[in-house]
């Protein structure tokens, strides 16, 4: 439902995916709103800025261009208002998770650890750990991870070990 709602899914598609009423489906999604004030507020927000300044924008100033924002063909328009809402927030993430690599990158170099970083799936980092490092690894990717864009709400990281990534998880 959340992120169905910030890609601007409606009562007629939250029906179609839940197999519900469309009374249902409206009363899910303003219950969302009503829950979470702000969140209408964002995407009203990021579309204006989007349409007065033709991109969007994540918290570190990387920029996606917009040019068919104020498109007078409905169709392309709201695809492109919906890209004004989506590519901050995934955006934003994607930069939070480039800028920790990097930071984890350079503490293991200047740490001296056998360990490797190996694969970036979506928000996950995976390593290759050597057992005898782990107990120092842990905390410094997590912390690294976590401070890796200050921002106003807390950044919380898991972590899990394994043979393998399922067992990781």
């Amino acid at each position: 439902v959340n992120f169905g709602i910030l890609y601007g899914l409606g009562p007629f598609g939250l029906k179609s995916r839940l197999g519900i009423t469309q009374t249902e489906a409206k009363a899910i999604i303003d219950n969302y709103f009503n829950s979470f004030k702000k969140v209408r507020n964002f995407m009203t927000d990021s579309v204006k800025k989007a349409q007065k300044k033709g991109f969007a924008e994540t918290l570190t100033g990387r920029r996606r261009f917009l040019k068919n924002i104020n498109s007078n063909n409905r169709i392309v328009r709201q695809f492109e208002e919906r890209v004004a809402i989506n590519m901050p927030i995934q955006g934003t993430a994607a930069d939070m998770i480039k800028l920790a690599m990097i930071n984890i990158h350079n503490a293991l170099i200047k740490n001296k650890f056998k360990s490797k970083m190996v694969l970036q799936v979506h928000d996950e980092l995976v390593f290759d750990a050597h057992k005898d490092e782990i107990d120092d690894l842990i905390p410094l990717v997590k912390k690294l991870m976590e401070e890796a864009l200050p921002l106003n709400v807390p950044v919380v990281v898991d972590t899990g070990v394994g043979d393998n990534w399922l067992d990781a998880h």
